[in-house]
């Protein structure tokens, strides 16, 4: 189908030496596709051995195709299973086999990867005891033993990603080797990401001066410099290079069996062969969530447990799935094509990483690794994965890749003069959201998971290992890590419909070297939850944007037309007018927003009101027709979650809360709520349609279609109104920092009631408002967001939160006793060591967005959380967790000189203040 190229007679000559039959993948860039060219040297047998290329450079029969017809041309595309994977890392299992399992454990780990070996060994360490590992075939036969191996701490925005990168790296550089005598093999060769246009190279330099401040030690490269260090890499386009010369490659498979040689020194038992088909459990007396008590296995027999740890990687859904926990993980192709070797090629080569070529360049077996993560991928086997399929390979879709391998190509043009000796393809599991599936489940307690990696599963198995291994040792998570972005239970049950995996796993797949510009959405699997009012906002000319699975306008095109981002960047886009007319209009006039993708529950019950009084920080069960702003804390005095309670009646509440906190607030609650509890929590964030009416003019407004004396309505109270023929709750509080009302709506009467709304709003000169607005207009009053600015990490003081507790109610509430030590911590050493501050940007131009560095008298204090532009403060806006070895106070904020960095040698003064910049008094709210 295409000429023999050069370099494939070139392998017609070296493999007529060997004396043996091969098939040879040429890539052919005359007819800009791949095609297998057969080359036969002795008689044709029968049928001739597929060979397959392993990092030892050992040819391997994995499969046989016949010699006729060519394996590309068929329907079918072939799957091969490796029988074993060839390593010269000695085994440690010789002493445990499945057939000496037993009966009881305080652990079981399900999964021998890289993630099951690295929780084990972080829970041997800390001296956790009778852990034992179950692998259902061969250590590493998942998708370890095929991973590149890349090991980088430069990249990440997220200081939790970051920190599990540098805190693996130093264990493979070490430590590992120091303590169990296994090399994991890791090769300090140094690591560069390529900047080769505009908007990469702006964005590179946030991340690496917030990795700066993280520790780690990126450089900025020129073009000269990055050929100077990989001589082969074409530089013609590159504008520059960011270079850690620290990180590099390490071999995955001695990785794995350093982290279960260590495990075992410290006591786990491993065990392979081992496949568990099922997790059993019970309820105990008192919870109405159930907890584990065994596993399941093949054989018919039970380990009876106290913990299970899903660590099963690309089958994690599937297990999952045997006790009801939802885990959204899923398989996807992911290619890499190896060369010969090439005279002369120095194999400590710095790894090349070019996201604008879609590909990772790395020296193997005396050529080069071209890795691939194309910028759209493709789902594998999503109606489930055969437990007894192990070392994995999958038949190459050449016609798809053949594009991506012509760009990767020319990154190093040696490669189009070099024998081809591998492409291959293997399964990577991947997660809606492109982050890792960490911790306890919401639907079984004791039941944890380390699952969905995203091609990172190496990168990062030590950090995540040492995070869960203490989650599980302390009950809780540990309060030094974020874990809010990777918590198990932010997703979704229909995440794991088989249509939303296989349409979501491409595009995860293509984010992996795609440019995250500020206002990202997700493309895939949109539309499908959508506001009672979602028809008329369009009309209205919305933006919408896709939050936790809603649609939700984010702007609206002032003329209803139908708007469309032109083009993506880190400066003002088009809309950027839209969004400034939104925000004055709520300031100056009156907005409505639609935040009907709210979390919403209805607590009831006899105990209802000492139930949530005891979880929140706030009295929340006061006065009826009350709306209270309070904190959720957990056991450590940590924050779990950042809402308003609404006390209906005696036995009736309201709690609402973000969309991204929907699953953690409802398994806050099941998980303590006892079955001697007269309570009950029903999810009604479908049931009501949520319009917020923000602004001064807001009150004149709701006035014209309501009987109710609206100016007898005081700041928080909660109550039904009438509206037109309806029946709502109107609670006046605000997101905004004006005069507000959020109205609770039943959805059969939304329509009518916007309707109702909007005509009456045209002669005030309403405007819709979407998120954007809802973003700047809160930054500049200095309002949190848990999740976003607020995290388990931070405390309810740091936060600058206080004003929310309640220390004399009878019931007291969670972690009230640490909020009280850290009071008389505080008041000992002079105040706080770390505080959140509110951030204004002095000069008007430059935009925040998120990890830029904050600086005060030359040293780098903190970063960025949360950004928008105060366009009331003219200047953006922004929260940042400052902390210092000296009380942070009003005078460490006046005395100091502050400068924000935003990208290379950009520093712009900035001020700062703990109090919020906009109406720090809060007469507008109260009016």
């Amino acid at each position: 189908t295409c000429c023999l190229t050069r370099r494939s007679r070139e392998n017609e000559s070296q493999l007529e030496k060997k004396g043996r039959h091969y098939i040879i993948a040429c890539y052919c860039k005359t007819h800009r596709m791949a095609a297998n060219i057969i080359a036969r040297f002795t008689a044709v047998p029968r049928r001739m051995p597929l060979m397959r290329w392993n990092r030892h450079n050992l040819y391997v029969p994995v499969a046989s195709v016949a010699s006729k017809q060519h394996p590309h041309t068929e329907s079918k595309r072939y799957v091969y299973s490796r029988p074993h994977h060839f390593s010269t890392t000695p085994t440690i299992l010789d002493e445990n086999r499945s057939n000496n399992l037993p009966d009881k454990a305080n652990v079981v780990i399900v999964g021998g990867g890289i993630i099951g070996a690295s929780v084990a060994y972080h829970l041997s360490k800390l001296g956790v005891e009778d852990v034992i590992l179950l692998e259902r075939d061969k250590l590493t036969s998942g998708t370890t033993w095929h991973a590149a191996g890349l090991i980088n701490t430069f990249g990440s925005l997220s200081s939790t990603s970051t920190s599990f990168r540098m805190y693996t790296k130093e264990l493979f550089t070490s430590i590992l080797k120091e303590e169990t005598g296994i090399d994991p093999g890791f090769m300090p060769i140094g690591f560069i990401e390529l900047a080769c246009d505009e908007d990469r190279l702006q964005y590179y330099r946030r991340v690496a001066a917030f990795n700066r401040h993280c520790g780690v030690d990126v450089r900025e490269l020129s073009p000269a410099e990055v050929l100077e260090r990989f001589p082969h890499c074409e530089t013609k386009d590159v504008l520059a290079g960011f270079y850690v010369p620290t990180d590099g490659r390490v071999d995955p498979h001695g990785a794995t069996m350093a982290y279960a040689k260590g495990a075992k020194m410290w006591g786990t038992k491993i065990f392979e062969g081992s496949i568990v088909t099922g997790v059993t459990s019970t309820y105990s007396k008192s919870s109405i969530v159930p907890t584990v008590t065994g596993v399941a296995l093949e054989n018919g027999n039970t380990i009876e447990t106290n913990v299970v740890v899903n660590c099963a990687g690309m089958w994690a859904r599937q297990f999952g799935e045997l006790c009801g926990v939802n885990i959204p993980n899923q398989a996807a192709e992911h290619y890499y094509l190896i060369t010969e070797p090439i005279p002369g090629l120095d194999p400590l080569l710095p790894v090349i990483e070019d996201s604008s070529k879609y590909c990772y360049i790395r020296p193997e077996g005396g050529g080069l690794m071209l890795g691939l993560f194309e910028g759209s991928g493709a789902a594998w086997k999503v109606e489930g994965i055969d437990s007894k399929d192990s070392f994995i390979e999958i038949e190459p879709d050449w016609n798809r890749m053949s594009g991506y391998l012509e760009k990767a190509m020319e990154r190093v043009p040696i490669v189009n003069e070099t024998g081809l000796k591998k492409f291959f393809c293997g399964p990577e599991s991947f997660t809606p959201d492109g982050m890792p599936i960490v911790g306890e489940a919401a639907e079984l307690r004791n039941y944890y998971c380390a699952a969905g990696l995203n091609s990172l599963g190496i990168l990062t198995s030590g950090g995540i290992g040492k995070l869960l291994a203490h989650w599980i040792k302390d009950g809780k998570a540990p309060n030094d890590i974020d874990i809010t972005g990777i918590d198990i239970r932010r997703f979704q049950k229909a995440q794991s419909n088989p249509q939303y995996r296989r349409d979501r796993v491409g595009e995860t797949l293509g984010n992996t070297y795609k440019l995250h510009y500020p206002d990202d959405s997700p493309k895939t699997c949109r539309g499908v939850k959508q506001s009672a009012l979602h028809s008329k906002l369009q009309e209205k000319g919305a933006y919408f944007r896709d939050v936790s699975g809603w649609e939700s306008p984010a702007w609206y095109h002032p003329n209803g037309l139908n708007p469309s981002r032109r083009q993506e960047s880190f400066g003002r886009e088009c809309w950027f007018p839209f969004w400034e007319k939104e925000h004055h209009q709520c300031r100056h006039n009156v907005a409505l927003f639609d935040m009907s993708f709210m979390s919403k529950f209805l607590v009831t019950g006899n105990d209802a009101g000492t139930f949530l009084n005891y979880l929140s920080t706030a009295n929340v069960d006061d006065e009826c027709g009350t709306i209270t702003y309070t904190q959720w804390l957990n056991e450590g005095g940590r924050m779990e979650a950042d809402l308003t309670v609404a006390k209906l009646k005696e036995d009736k509440f309201l709690v609402v809360a973000s969309d991204t906190m929907h699953n953690q607030v409802l398994s806050h609650m099941r998980h303590r709520i006892s079955r001697n509890d007269h309570v009950y929590v029903s999810d009604v964030t479908g049931t009501y349609a949520q319009l917020n009416l923000q602004g001064p003019k807001s009150r004149k407004l709701l006035q014209q279609l309501t009987s109710v004396d609206m100016d007898m309505l005081p700041f928080r109270s909660a109550t039904e109104i009438d509206l037109g023929y309806a029946r709502v709750w109107c609670m006046r509080i605000t997101y905004v920092g004006e005069l507000g009302y959020e109205v609770y709506i039943p959805v059969e009467n939304a329509s009518y009631c916007y309707d109702l709304i909007v005509e009456r709003g045209e002669s005030f000169g309403m405007a819709h408002a979407g998120l954007r607005a809802l973003g700047s207009l809160r930054l500049e009053k200095g309002y949190r967001d848990f999740g976003h600015d607020m995290d388990n990490t931070d405390t309810l003081l740091e936060c600058g939160l206080s004003f929310t507790c309640d220390f004399g109610k009878p019931v007291g509430f969670i972690g009230k006793d640490e909020v009280l030590k850290e009071k008389e911590l505080s008041k000992s050493q002079g105040g706080l060591r770390r505080r959140m501050v509110n951030v204004l940007v002095s000069d008007p131009k430059p935009l925040l967005h998120h990890g830029e560095i904050l600086w005060r008298n030359g040293r780098r204090v903190g970063g960025i959380r949360s950004a928008s532009y105060g366009h009331t403060l003219g200047g953006a806006v922004g929260l940042s967790m400052v902390e210092d070895d000296c009380p942070i106070t009003t005078s460490y904020i006046t005395d100091g000189e502050w400068e924000i960095e935003i990208g290379k040698d950009s520093m712009f003064p900035c001020k700062v203040s703990l109090s919020p910049l906009y109406d720090a008094k809060n007469e507008k709210i109260r009016v």
